[in-house]
């Protein structure tokens, strides 16, 4: 997986957070009473299975009820696993457009007086461009099936870098009432008194960290303070209704990493005899033996980390004991510890992880004597031969190996990476999960390890689905009715829409922004994305539906990238030429396939491309408010008269299939510092000029399905708000009148990148979130 972080859209204004109640799961209904001239129609929405993909950054279990778990992810929301299918259920779909950012969920609170209340901790960028939304507490009483939200005067960086240090938020074991949030940024410490309905800053306590990754870059990614980090409480110092009188809080300070309280917040110290150098990544407390445990390194993560040491704090005499696997002091120390656990039935046996070792693997590492001893999940002799203590089984996402046959030590599929959440079940010694960089690995056997046997890891991510989509197509014609192109997992040819498939290869990309097929030679299909596995080239292409895929032999020269959003690429109705608008180089022209390519004259860089899909001489490009036509197969383009076309914004555009000249485009913004037409346009003159629909306020992305029987155009299917209503719309009829598809259970925060209908099944809808996948919509 690439160390790059999922970005969502930047730039819309936030409407602000609702405080109102939203059912989840339940089904789509419509409604009797039309918004405006918006009506509804029931729908049934799902994903087209990947099985996972993304960073899961917290796994929390419930310290009552067994079987009770939930899981969060950096832009996906959170889920709660459901025992009886073992499969996740989404709890955050309700989370609308202006609200995108509440999916980055930086903290779980499961509680344990009463399991039915969980909280979430949401917000997914600290930074304004990326995300205006400030962030929240979300609060719900029914285990996710509803929620209530509580603002927040900050961000919270469910997506920045320290997202996979324990859970920020937490409920007082004895006293349910009581949640502190350790918030970033320099806001310090936080607490609710009435069940997260208000919080107010605790004012007494005495460090908000100091820890920035780059303080030369105050205002970016890495520049802003990790704060404070977690709170654990020694539940034994209280009793059920009144507060927890000790607890103990870690923060961001290489100087200064733990405080407690033994006033139940009222007044706080610095922990004395504590190790000083790096932070704290995971801190737990054993309730039996009164040891507090800390994985520590010295960096925030989750891509670094090269030292860092485990700690044990006998809380009784306040002594400390170095436990690390490998200190920090050897040379074989080349790694930070972050995921750390112990087993609540046997509390002298913890794990812990490295926190980031890319070559050969990650490591877990197990302990049954408190620390004292430990053995390796994989050991390495001095000819680079591993024994492993483990097997996986990757059969429900086989494209886990990323298409790799690495050379030993390393092999395909790595134990993981980035595994910051390492939990055994409370309730069952043999039951253990931790999360990676892209899935949820798990196994039933955990105690076997101990005797000697194999631990029989397998994918435990089924429901799970946190990636973010750059493009869909649907070609008329083939195996497959859906071809993904998906952030940091390059994308999939679904011909089977609930199971997960191998991933694009020759070559393998880490992310594919841009797919196109011809139209009317379907078969063949072109992608462009970012180069992974060992792999230089950015496009392939294939002739056999996606079966087989062949690289390009040679490059526009300069290229860097594989160019803008999911516009980058376009072939010819019927195959024969290729435009390609890269980052790096001029949009260019390939008439075989790829193997050499002549820049188009007329075109400035950072165009987008498309294909008229009947007339294989006709291409289309888009840039900065201008319209492009070519009339010579993309060798050639010139500005159409169009005018009144956005200038800045998320601007997509498509032609209509079996309508020479028939183009849609979508975008626009509400940013008041770039004021610009925001909307839904038609053309049917191949550019020449644009109409605007009065009735589309805010137009984001467009595509096109099979006609409703009896009609000849194709069905037009939109992520837009129309008569002030946001949502997924369809159209029967051109434009003239548009029918809602989902509800307000059903959003899935922002969907504006790609859409596109089934030209083989009408009414069928598939479109791309930003951290819930591909998800596909079936009329009821």
């Amino acid at each position: 997986m690439s160390p790059t972080p999922h970005l969502s859209r930047r730039g819309l204004l936030a409407a602000g957070a609702a405080s109102a109640a939203l059912p989840l799961l339940a089904p789509s209904v419509a409604s009797a009473r039309p918004v405006g001239e918006v009506r509804r129609a029931p729908y049934t929405f799902r994903n087209a299975e990947i099985v996972g993909g993304g960073f899961v950054t917290g796994i929390v279990f419930n310290q009552r009820e067994p079987g009770l778990v939930y899981a969060r992810t950096d832009i996906g929301g959170a889920y709660r696993l459901d025992t009886a299918s073992r499969r996740w259920l989404p709890l955050t779909d309700w989370i609308g457009w202006d609200e995108y950012g509440h999916t980055g969920i930086i903290s779980i609170a499961t509680d344990q007086v009463d399991p039915d209340r969980v909280y979430l901790a949401a917000g997914t960028y600290t930074l304004p461009d990326w995300d205006p939304t400030m962030a929240a507490i979300l609060r719900s009483t029914d285990r996710g099936r509803t929620w209530q939200t509580t603002p927040l005067p900050f961000r919270l960086g469910g997506n920045m870098p320290g997202r996979g240090i324990g859970e920020r938020l937490v409920i007082d074991p004895n006293r349910n009432k009581i949640l502190y949030l350790g918030v970033r940024g320099g806001h310090g410490l936080w607490r609710s008194t009435d069940h997260g309905k208000t919080f107010a800053k605790v004012t007494s306590f005495p460090n908000p960290g100091n820890f920035v990754i780059d303080p030369t870059d105050p205002d970016g990614y890495n520049g802003d303070n990790q704060g404070v980090l977690q709170v654990v409480f020694d539940k034994r110092t209280g009793r059920a209704g009144r507060a927890t009188r000790t607890l103990y809080v870690t923060v961001a300070d290489t100087d200064n990493i733990l405080y407690r309280s033994t006033d139940a917040g009222a007044t706080w110290e610095r922990v004395p005899g504590q190790p000083t150098g790096f932070i704290p990544h995971h801190a737990v407390f054993d309730h039996v033996g009164g040891y507090l445990y800390l994985a520590t390194s010295n960096t925030a993560g989750p891509y670094d980390g090269s030292k860092g040491d485990v700690w044990k704090l006998d809380t009784a005499t306040d002594t400390w004991t170095r436990i690390s696997p490998v200190p920090s002091t050897s040379d074989d120390n080349q790694y930070g510890y972050s995921g750390l656990t112990i087993d609540r039935q046997n509390p002298d046996t913890l794990m812990v992880s490295t926190q980031i070792q890319w070559w050969p693997d990650c490591i877990l590492f197990r302990s049954t004597d408190g620390g004292a001893s430990w053995t390796r999940a994989w050991d390495m002799d001095t000819n680079s031969e591993r024994t492993l203590r483990y097997d996986i089984d990757i059969s429900a996402a086989p494209w886990l190996t990323w298409n790799g046959s690495p050379s030993l030590p390393e092999i395909a599929p790595k134990l993981g990476w980035m595994m910051e959440s390492v939990q055994i079940d409370p309730f069952d010694s043999g039951h253990f999960m931790y999360g990676t960089g892209a899935t949820i690995y798990g196994t039933d056997n955990l105690t076997d390890w101990d005797s000697g046997g194999t631990v029989r890891i397998s994918v435990r991510a089924q429901g799970l689905e946190e990636t973010s989509i750059g493009c869909v197509i649907s070609p008329p014609v083939g195996p497959a009715h859906l071809f993904s192109g998906v952030g940091d997992v390059g994308g999939f040819r679904h011909t089977d829409l609930n199971k997960a498939t191998k991933m694009y290869d020759n070559p393998t990309f880490g992310a594919t922004p841009a797919l196109d097929y011809a139209e009317l030679a379907p078969h063949t299909i072109v992608r462009v994305g970012n180069p992974t596995s060992g792999w230089t080239q950015h496009f392939g292409i294939s002739t056999d539906s996606g079966d087989t895929w062949t690289p390009s032999r040679s490059e526009p020269s300069g290229v860097t990238g594989p160019g803008v959003d999911d516009q980058a690429v376009a072939i010819s109705a019927e195959g024969r030429r290729i435009v390609w608008a890269p980052a790096g180089a001029p949009a260019s022209w390939s008439d075989d396939h790829g193997a050499t390519w002549t820049a188009s004259e007329g075109l400035p860089a950072g165009v987008s491309v498309r294909s008229d899909r009947v007339n294989p001489a006709k291409f289309y490009a888009y840039g900065s408010g201008v319209f492009y036509l070519s009339t010579d197969g993309g060798k050639s383009f010139k500005a159409t008269a169009a005018t009144g076309l956005p200038t800045a914004g998320n601007v997509r555009f498509k032609a209509v299939p079996g309508q020479e000249g028939d183009i849609w485009l979508a975008g626009g913004t509400t940013k008041p510092t770039t004021p610009t037409p925001y909307g839904l346009w038609r053309s049917t003159d191949s550019g020449a000029s644009f109409t605007r629909f009065e009735a589309v306020d805010e137009g984001d992305v467009v595509g096109f399905g099979k006609a409703a029987p009896g009609a000849t155009y194709p069905a037009v299917y939109t992520s837009s708000k129309i008569d002030g209503v946001r949502g997924i719309f369809r159209s029967d009829d051109a434009g003239r009148t548009w029918i809602r598809i989902n509800d307000d259970r059903h959003q899935y925060a922002w969907t504006g990148n790609t859409i596109t209908g089934d030209p083989r099944i009408y009414g069928r809808v598939y479109f791309g979130t930003n951290g819930r996948g591909v998800m596909y919509g079936d009329p009821k």
